[in-house]
């Protein structure tokens, strides 16, 4: 088994970049609490970030300190989690985090920085027409900016009326999902970034997955199903939208030529980790490709300690990722 990048502290849901030929890391903080297990993820109640970074995949990992606090976020009533960060074309350094505000509810903020290991400093709201977790960025090779987010149960993405967002209905907050014969999935959602990086630049979209007739995957499709831990990478032409089916607990994805889709399920990327969630990130460098994860391996299985890691992966001549087996 791979080892942890760092056992400092616990990290987590790893959002791996390249900048500067450096592998920067922007995980969540997992910390010690005595708040019990449930399916809205409460025992989740991380308090800051932390940015890890390494020259090269082996080389010692630097924990570059607290990047961002809750308190520095006045909108902010708890649980950061899963981040991702993205460069903009001003050359400055955009942290992208979740939160619920004050009437518990998940929003996406964004914080800035001049470095890619921050200090961050955060917009004092959250950026407008956003919800759910778990924010993945893309910038793609025209230097069009996205962000990819969403996730079911604890992360609200069923609580809407639309994929713009909607009215949001508080008694589906908590572990719920659509389900019965013939049911479409929740699906993940997109929005791309203004110039700026700080807002949507047009309504938020659906991103549609569909099987291998062509038809969206159906919500009773546990082991294909969107649930969470959206991310994005591109190689050789072809968008690789990868994600986590949660209660089933893989990494799977699926490939377009758009990078909003229609994506078409392609297959696994990581059998199940040690723990509950299972949460991603892949970046090539120096020519390989990487897949950052993480597990509960460190914490002998404890479910809100979690470490990230990270294991080589490769594609066949088709372009399919081989799948891993932890």
């Amino acid at each position: 088994m791979p080892p942890p990048l760092v056992t400092n502290i616990y990290t987590a849901d790893p959002s791996a970049h390249v900048f500067n030929n450096r592998i920067y890391v922007y995980p969540s903080h997992d910390r010690e609490t005595k708040i019990p297990f449930n399916d809205r993820g409460d025992q989740y109640d991380m308090v800051d970030y932390h940015v890890l970074s390494m020259d090269r995949v082996g080389a010692s990992t630097t924990d570059h300190g607290i990047a961002m606090r809750m308190e520095d976020v006045k909108w902010v009533k708890k649980q950061l989690w899963a981040p991702d960060c993205a460069r903009g074309n001003d050359g400055r350094f955009y942290l992208y985090f979740p939160a619920r505000d004050h009437e518990g509810i998940f929003r996406i903020g964004v914080a800035v920085s001049d470095k890619p290991e921050g200090p961050f400093t955060p917009d004092r709201e959250p950026i407008p027409g956003s919800f759910s977790i778990d924010p993945a960025s893309f910038v793609d090779e025209d230097g069009s900016s996205y962000l990819y987010f969403g996730g079911i149960w604890g992360g609200q993405l069923q609580c809407y009326s639309s994929p713009s967002g909607g009215t949001f209905d508080p008694s589906q907050d908590g572990p719920h999902e659509p389900s019965g014969p013939g049911v479409k999935a929740l699906c993940p959602r997109v929005g791309k970034l203004s110039a700026d990086m700080h807002t949507f630049d047009g309504p938020v979209q659906e991103i549609v997955i569909l099987d291998e007739n062509g038809q969206p995957l159906l919500a009773d499709d546990h082991e294909r199903r969107f649930f969470e831990a959206s991310w994005m990478h591109k190689k050789d032409g072809v968008y690789y939208f990868s994600y986590s089916t949660g209660d089933t607990h893989f990494i799977v994805y699926a490939t377009s030529t758009s990078p909003t889709g229609p994506f078409t399920y392609q297959g696994k990327i990581l059998e199940p980790v040690v723990g509950w969630t299972t949460h991603h990130s892949i970046v090539e460098h120096e020519g390989k490709w990487w897949l950052f994860y993480h597990d509960c391996e460190l914490s002998k299985g404890v479910s809100h300690l979690r470490s990230v890691k990270v294991r080589e992966i490769k594609y066949d001549e088709q372009g399919k990722i081989i799948t891993e087996t932890p």
